[in-house]
């Protein structure tokens, strides 16, 4: 916390807090509003953010929050890679040992001035359907090295005093399977930022440099304190917990993540020592996404309304091994780290301060953002296309409700790619698109629903390639409720169906169908428990 308090009335500061979270909004609502592909406008697969002159996050747009507690690691490493910024600069990078998460994540940084002074920082995050790699998409459950995944992008200028560096621009290009519509996506984020750089500059000028500065600094000051006053309101003591991943995609085995969570006063000790070290595979997470997905699981415990900042997470502190699966070290493979273990970083984090507090704790979510590229050549046009999806789940059982039915969780908080954009932009057809009955766990409250998504493809020898977990490994219930179903993938050929792993890659030819079939939520209480009128519901809505 700050050693001067701010000297900024109450009324002053909530209403700049909220001027400056509008203006992290608007940034991702014009990169929604003028990006090319479908996983960014129809999935909205991006965020924005607003920074101090320091580099530390003031507000964010409540997007996806595996993108918003890591990018102030990208912001550190930008501010770190430029010895000095200029009006105009644009700084981007995707490497995730240098600021990054994963590489289709690429991230945009730049600078806010007013006359010569640096007031600010805005930047935004969106994933990109290809950023080159082995496989289509950038997806590849079978990756040993990050050399196999894509284009790694250090932080460097992309356009500098305003002007583009075309021959950095070609070299990106050149190195994805479908480059206009990166080029499209990439003009979307330098509008974002310039959105966000108009609209500080504007604030700025109508409220004055200090007291956007010192507001900026006092917001950071005000989530602290409520954070620590919600950390303090919590029983004192520790707990642990563990879960684990299916595999790495590449060797056999559970993965396992341990955690320890301390409550020491007003702050927060998350210890992961006893955690698997990095794997093979890629499901190796970078630290910067472990502290995401720790930051995500606390403010969801304690409470969701403190405005979401580099202060709020001031008393955290987390411990993560180097060389661990939760901290992995160049070269390891982290795709899946960003995707899958962030999951199951939340449900370990959620399950110690489960014990601590019962009264708010919750059964586990599907544990999956269940992944899947498919790429090859659209036999529409003979061009190359990629895509890239989520899917959603059941939500765990919370101690007065039930889980919610096919919804994304935790920390991917994308839509899905509706049918018909799906089918316009893709040589793919939807047969089904449905909810899994009796897949969420049992209990006094029933866990939500996993949900069905099967496709046909329409072209020839196209790569499908998928990320998963809770094929093996159920999402747990708690106090008595029964886990959440597991997940399933399947490819159907010529009416034969095959079971595929967690993880993988396969080819499809013309009228083969990938169902990918989306694990239930954890349940709450034993079933014994459940009131009548709940299961006549369940019955009739067909859930069971």
């Amino acid at each position: 916390m700050s050693q001067k308090p701010n000297r900024i009335d109450a009324i002053t500061l909530e209403v700049l807090r909220n001027a400056i979270a509008a203006i992290s909004d608007e940034m991702n609502a014009n990169l929604v509003r003028t990006s090319y592909s479908p996983n960014i406008k129809e999935r909205r697969d991006c965020s924005s953010a607003v920074f101090d002159a320091f580099g530390r996050m003031v507000a964010q747009a409540e997007s996806i929050p595996v993108h918003l507690g890591a990018m102030p690691y990208s912001v550190e490493a930008a501010i770190g890679s430029v010895s000095s910024f200029s009006p105009g600069d644009i700084v981007v990078l995707n490497d995730p040992y240098a600021g990054g998460a994963h590489l289709p994540d690429i991230t945009f940084v730049a600078p806010v001035f007013i006359e010569d002074r640096l007031i600010a920082f805005v930047a935004d995050r969106a994933h990109h359907a290809d950023v080159g790699g082995k496989e289509p998409g950038s997806l590849a459950g079978d990756t040993v090295e990050i050399y196999q995944e894509g284009l790694r992008i250090p932080p460097i200028r992309l356009w500098e005093q305003g002007i583009l560096k075309d021959d950095l621009l070609q070299l990106i290009l050149a190195n994805v399977r479908t480059p206009d519509e990166r080029w499209g996506d990439l003009r979307a984020q330098q509008a974002a930022c310039t959105t966000g750089i108009d609209r500080m500059s504007a604030l700025c000028l109508r409220v004055g440099e200090s007291m956007l500065t010192n507001a900026m600094s006092a917001v950071l000051d005000y989530s602290e304190r409520r954070m620590r006053h919600q950390i303090g309101q919590l029983p004192q003591g520790e707990a642990s917990f563990e879960d684990v991943l299916d595999d790495d995609g590449v060797s056999e085995g559970t993965i396992p993540i341990r955690v320890c969570v301390r409550i020491r006063g007003d702050r927060i000790e998350v210890d992961f020592s006893g955690t698997s070290k990095q794997v093979r595979g890629p499901v190796n997470a970078v630290f910067a996404v472990t502290a995401s997905a720790t930051y995500f699981a606390i403010r969801a415990f304690t409470d969701p309304e403190i405005p979401p900042n580099s202060g709020c997470y001031r008393p955290i502190e987390i411990t993560a091994p180097e060389g661990s699966i939760v901290n992995a070290c160049l070269p390891a493979p982290v795709v899946g780290g960003n995707l899958e273990t962030s999951q199951r970083i939340v449900d370990v984090v959620l399950g110690a301060l489960g014990k601590l507090a019962p009264e708010r704790s919750m059964a586990a979510c599907q544990g999956s953002m269940n992944n899947l590229a498919i790429g090859g050549i659209d036999p529409r046009n003979g061009k190359l296309f990629t895509l890239y999806e989520t899917m959603g789940g059941g939500f765990g059982a919370r101690p007065t409700k039930d889980g919610i039915d096919g919804i994304h969780s935790h920390m991917t908080n994308t839509l899905n790619t509706p049918v018909e954009a799906l089918e316009t932009s893709y040589p793919l057809r939807v047969e089904r698109y449905e909810l899994r009955p009796g897949t969420g766990g049992e209990g006094q409250y029933r866990g939500g629903l996993g949900i069905r998504r099967d496709m046909t493809c329409l072209a020839e020898s196209a790569r499908v390639s998928f990320l998963t977990d809770r094929r093996s490994t159920h999402p747990y219930g708690i106090e008595g409720g029964d886990p959440g179903a597991l997940g399933k993938n399947v490819v159907t050929r010529n009416g034969e169906e095959t079971a595929l792993s967690s993880k993988g890659t396969v080819t499809l030819q013309y009228g083969d169908t990938i169902s990918i079939q989306t694990p239930g939520g954890g349940g709450f209480g034993p079933r014994s428990r459940r009131e009548k009128a709940a299961i006549d519901r369940d019955l009739r809505e067909d859930r069971l």
